[in-house]
């Protein structure tokens, strides 16, 4: 009894390890990547169920030209939950987005004493060389 239950629990990690190395050697079933002369791009492809889009464009700014790209990306995770990143990302950084990102909890209001003491502080500023210059 003791090996048909060991033989059974070998077997069923043995399954589950193959299962989770199998995105190693995924082939990607379709690419399309599409470059344009303004340094705009397009690029998809997808393979063992997940799903890759971005599109990138020019853009310029005060002083230079920067680039935007926008994407998404979905796939399903191993406990069978389907997922969805979009992002967008230009010179001032990058925002991603997705029903599965955790999100912070709600700001807290500033306790009293925290915002008398920075009216305080507001309302005398340090000054190094008043102290300095003072005798003791």
């Amino acid at each position: 009894m003791k090996f048909v239950l060991l033989a059974g629990i070998l077997a069923t990690t043995s399954a589950a390890v193959a299962a989770a190395g199998s995105d190693k050697d995924a082939p990607i079933e379709n690419q399309k990547l599409e470059v344009g002369l303004e340094g705009e791009f397009t690029n998809e492809w997808s393979g063992n169920g997940i799903l890759i889009k971005e599109h990138g464009t020019g853009k310029k700014t005060d002083k230079e030209l920067a680039q935007v790209i926008q994407g998404s990306a979905s796939w399903t995770a191993p406990d069978g939950l389907a997922i969805e990143l979009k992002w967008t990302a230009d010179e001032a950084g990058a925002v991603l987005t997705g029903s599965h990102l955790p999100t912070p909890p709600p700001p807290q209001a500033i306790p009293e004493y925290i915002s008398k003491a920075i009216e305080w502080s507001a309302a005398h500023p340090y000054d190094e060389e008043a102290i300095l210059k003072k005798k003791y």
